[in-house]
């Protein structure tokens, strides 16, 4: 499986993104895709999860209400939407496929494919 991110860009706080993570291989569909991201000088964190079925997401504390996590299977596609961006929000954002338990499904050693990153940049 390869992953392709993109969508990343600068915004103004309060702005809206939606990144997007394209994936080749037959068997994306079977894969729990997660979200994560590295702000600058900080170590990469889990931003959002969502199950192959795209039945069960989950998110981190600081951004839900704000991010929502989707998935078109039939396009080998995971979509992140990013709704009043905060500059705390600034990172190089990566796509990740896997097969984590539930009680695993933070940790990015779970996750097998890496997409490349892209870099939300939420400044005024």
């Amino acid at each position: 499986v390869q992953l392709q991110a993109s969508g990343g860009g600068l915004v103004q706080p309060g702005g809206s993104l939606r990144l997007s993570c394209a994936a080749s291989g037959d068997t994306f569909n079977s894969y729990t895709v997660g979200w994560f991201r590295q702000p600058p000088g900080k170590e990469r964190e889990p931003v959002s999860v969502i199950r192959s079925s795209g039945g069960r997401t989950y998110y981190r504390d600081s951004v839900k209400g704000r991010f929502t996590i989707s998935r078109d299977n039939a396009k080998n596609t995971v979509f992140l939407q990013m709704n009043s961006l905060e500059p705390e929000d600034t990172a190089v954002y990566y796509c990740a496929a896997g097969r984590p338990i539930l009680s695993a499904i933070w940790s990015d050693q779970m996750y097998y494919y890496w997409g490349q990153g892209t870099l939300v940049t939420v400044s005024s």
